[in-house]
């Protein structure tokens, strides 16, 4: 993912892959993963301004549909991302990336119910969790967890980015 310039290191030529990744580094992330072409304008959130480096991979997240604010109308670009946000969003990806229409309907509950922590699994993400893991992009960590309230690291993430283009057969 770093050869393809999706995911990129720090200044200090270090990756970090243990680190926590923010709402905002993600947006970049899936928008430089999936190409999508840069918007521009100021996102429609009001923790946001025009002039914040992830404006524009936030906005054409949101215009693509990838990504949601909070009910109070924020987006929270510096908290950390959780791993059923980020599946609830690589799922609105396979529907850009083709990989959606691709997938045999499959019993949610074959899925899910498997994870020791599928109950953990909120409301709004459970399809989200579903897809992902009928396309294998996520397999879960140490094999039964979901562990779908911990924050989602550097490395998880270009693991779950690389997945989704090359089941997407866009890599």
């Amino acid at each position: 993912m770093g050869s393809r310039m999706v995911v990129n290191g720090f200044e200090d030529g270090t990756f970090r892959p243990a680190q926590d990744m923010t709402r905002a580094e993600f947006a970049e992330i899936m928008v430089r993963g999936l190409g999508l072409k840069p918007q521009e304008g100021k996102a429609p959130f009001k923790d946001i301004q025009e002039n914040d480096w992830y404006n524009a991979s936030i906005l054409t997240a949101f215009e693509f549909g990838l990504i949601s604010g909070f009910e109070d109308g924020t987006f929270r670009p510096q908290d950390k991302i959780t791993r059923e946000q980020a599946m609830q969003i690589i799922a609105r990806a396979m529907q850009i990336s083709g990989l959606k229409g691709k997938l045999q309907a499959t019993d949610a509950d074959v899925l899910i119910v498997p994870f020791a922590d599928a109950e953990n699994v909120s409301a709004w993400a459970k399809n989200g969790v579903v897809d992902i893991l009928n396309a294998e992009i996520v397999t879960g960590r140490s094999g039964k967890m979901l562990a779908p309230k911990a924050n989602v690291t550097r490395a998880e993430i270009a693991v779950m980015i690389r997945n989704l283009l090359s089941k997407s057969d866009l890599i």
